[in-house]
């Protein structure tokens, strides 16, 4: 087993202006992800768990401290590689859908991987392996406005797997959904994420969710700390 992680970030520190104010929303933040680890990121609504995200996903620099991912050091890269990055090695899934309302299921999950240079036979059977995977098999030509908020979102997940990640960011992917809808798409994500063996970092409120991952990290006054060395009062307030 690969021993380097998927992704590591390293003392990693995110600030904003706010007027005449600098708003340090991360300070130091640690954290290695290893293969086929899903790690639930949790904080308080503000804790910056989506600012987490963006800079590990390579769509925001950090103020300073160092991003790797599978051992290349990202932090400096310019543009153009970053976008390779998280073409070919990131996939992500955000609490809304995002689909392409002009396209169908099966478009939607096809788009990247025509861009990544995948043939189009290849991106079509790829698409409708995910999609059917996910329990889609009779939606696949089915716009976005046709399809429920939950069959939208696994929609959405099948395009973040589309291009074979080794990392998926999730950024609250069931927040959008009741209970019962989130409950069946997150166990459809769980796994198929655990069978095509990649890493996740999936940030969500929800504890009944966050507990099947393999491991829990919370997000609070701007450093993230690994609740397996945390102790925590019952009941108390994170959101």
């Amino acid at each position: 087993m690969n021993s380097q992680p998927t992704l590591s970030l390293k003392k990693v520190h995110k600030s904003f202006k706010q007027g005449s104010q600098n708003l340090e929303v991360l300070r130091g933040v640690d954290l290695d992800i290893m293969p086929g680890e899903v790690v639930a990121l949790l904080g308080p609504s503000g804790s910056g768990k989506s600012t987490l995200l963006q800079i590990a996903g390579l769509l925001d620099r950090p103020t300073k401290g160092d991003i790797h991912l599978d051992g290349q050091k990202c932090s400096k890269l310019g543009d153009a590689m970053r976008t390779y990055l998280r073409r070919d090695y990131l996939g992500f899934v955000y609490q809304y859908h995002n689909l392409l309302p002009d396209f169908d299921a099966m478009e939607n999950v096809m788009l990247p991987q025509l861009i990544a240079g995948t043939n189009e036979k290849t991106a079509k059977e790829k698409a409708q392996w995910l999609l059917s995977r996910l329990g889609l098999e009779r939606r696949l030509k089915h716009r976005p406005a046709e399809l429920s908020g939950g069959e939208q979102q696994r929609v959405a997940i099948a395009r973040a797997l589309a291009n074979a990640p080794k990392l998926l960011l999730a950024d609250e992917p069931t927040g959008n959904l009741d209970p019962k809808t989130a409950e069946i798409v997150f166990a459809e994500l769980l796994a198929i994420v655990k069978e095509t063996g990649l890493s996740a970092l999936i940030a969500t409120h929800n504890f009944e969710l966050a507990d099947r991952m393999d491991r829990k990290v919370t997000l609070k006054d701007g450093k993230l700390q690994d609740m397996r060395a945390a102790s925590f009062v019952s009941g108390e307030n994170f959101y």
